[in-house]
Parts: structure tokens; C-alpha cells; sequence
């Protein structure tokens, strides 16, 4: 019986996108949670009246959008850029990712700080020292430590931009400088004729390619009768 031979065993797939080429996309998940955060509430102050204030990151940490909107634009501008700009891009990201975890660290340490607009809204009360003396307790949600996290990574990915810039696979030139290169001969147009020649021989009923061949000479894309 016809040995069969044996059939190679399938190996661990290779991933053909190396994970320097996917980097670009950890900001925008970055801050696609960022902005999640910001729309959560953060701080619960109890106050002495027994009212309850809810704070959400629009109030405790107002400057969290616009970072978060600036890591979400970095996605488009790292698909464009060169190595060098990547670089750029990468430090700029680590340093929105430091501002990030500033405003989350802010509002973890001084949460009545943080809630001070929302408590004068509803009481009337203006100034940190009269603020603070309305408070009776505060309670922090998550979120706060997610916008940290976020903050901490989105430092740590930038950092891995800039020193991983290299690796990435070249962008594609398609919308770069147009490439000029040289006509073959056979699609240049006979000596001494232009198109306006090539028009007024079509309005007479001429083929505009008999002009210049010497009568016998076989048309082109024809061959010639070797009898």
C-alpha cells in the first residue's frame, strides 16, 4: 500500500500586523474612555443639612474632554505621519496622558475641591473655607481611578510611539509627490503632427494614422502578406 505522508501540523499563527503597527489605535481607545469617565459621576458630598450632591467629571475635572478629544485626533495623525513626526506625536500623547492623570489625581485628593461649583450651585455659598464647612462627608466613585489609569497608560503608550517608531511598516506613498517617468516612444505622437492635425484629419473622412506612412507600408497593428 502507498505510504501516505504525514501531514504537517499547523504552528501557532503568526500575526501579520506587527504590535508596533498597532499602537496608533491605543489612543483612541484611551480616550474613547476617557470621555466615558468624564460623562460619570465622581464625587458624592453628603452635607450637613443632609442634602446629597452627585458631581460628575464635567465639574470635578472640566479640561478631561478636550485631552480626551486630542488623544482621539492623534489616531488619524499617527496613520500620516513619518517617523519623525511619530516621535512627536508619541511625547505629545505621553503628555496628554500626564494631564489626564493630573485632573483624576486632583479630584482624588481634594474631592470637596472638586464639588466646590456643584455644592455653590445649590447652596449659594462661595469660597474653599466656607465651601468645606458645609461638607459632612464625601465618597468617591471609580471613575476617578479609571481617568488615573487612563492618564498613566496614555504616558507609557506615547513613550512606546517614540521608541517603536522605527518598526512600523512605511505608510503608503499614494498621495505623496507624483512620480514623473518617460513615455515609450511607440505612444509618442508622430513628428510634425499634433492633435489639431489628428482632428482636422477625422472631420475629412482621413485616418489620421496614414499620415507619414509611405504608400505600401502595412497599417499599424497589421502585418504585411510575405507573398
Amino acid at each position: 500500500m502507498p505510504s501516505r505522508s504525514p501531514t504537517p501540523c499547523a504552528g501557532p499563527r503568526s500575526d501579520p500586523l506587527p504590535r508596533a503597527a498597532r499602537l496608533p489605535a491605543r489612543p483612541g481607545l484611551l480616550g474613547a474612555i476617557a470621555l466615558l469617565a468624564w460623562t460619570q459621576p465622581w464625587v458624592e458630598v453628603r452635607l450637613l443639612d443632609g442634602r446629597t450632591v452627585t458631581v460628575a467629571g464635567d465639574i470635578a475635572a472640566p479640561a478631561l474632554p478636550a485631552l480626551a478629544l486630542a488623544m482621539l485626533a492623534l489616531v488619524a495623525a499617527l496613520a500620516l505621519a513619518g517617523r519623525v513626526f511619530r516621535i512627536i506625536l508619541g511625547l505629545l500623547l505621553s503628555l496628554l496622558g500626564a494631564a489626564i492623570a493630573t485632573s483624576a489625581a486632583l479630584a482624588l485628593a481634594q474631592p470637596v475641591t472638586a464639588a466646590a461649583p456643584a455644592i455653590t450651585e445649590l447652596t449659594g455659598i462661595e469660597g474653599p473655607d466656607s465651601v468645606a464647612a458645609l461638607v459632612a462627608g464625601t465618597a468617591m466613585t471609580p471613575w476617578p481611578g479609571v481617568a488615573l489609569v487612563v492618564g498613566v497608560l496614555g504616558v507609557l503608550v506615547g513613550i512606546l510611539i517614540a521608541a517603536l517608531s522605527g518598526r512600523w511598516p512605511q505608510r503608503t506613498r499614494r498621495y505623496d509627490a507624483v512620480r514623473l517617468e518617460a513615455a515609450d516612444a511607440s505612444d509618442a505622437p508622430a513628428a510634425g503632427r499634433d492633435r489639431f492635425d489628428d482632428w482636422d484629419a477625422l472631420s475629412d473622412g482621413r485616418d489620421p494614422t496614414d499620415q507619414g506612412r509611405m504608400p505600401g507600408d502595412p497599417r499599424p497593428g497589421t502585418q504585411s502578406d510575405p507573398s
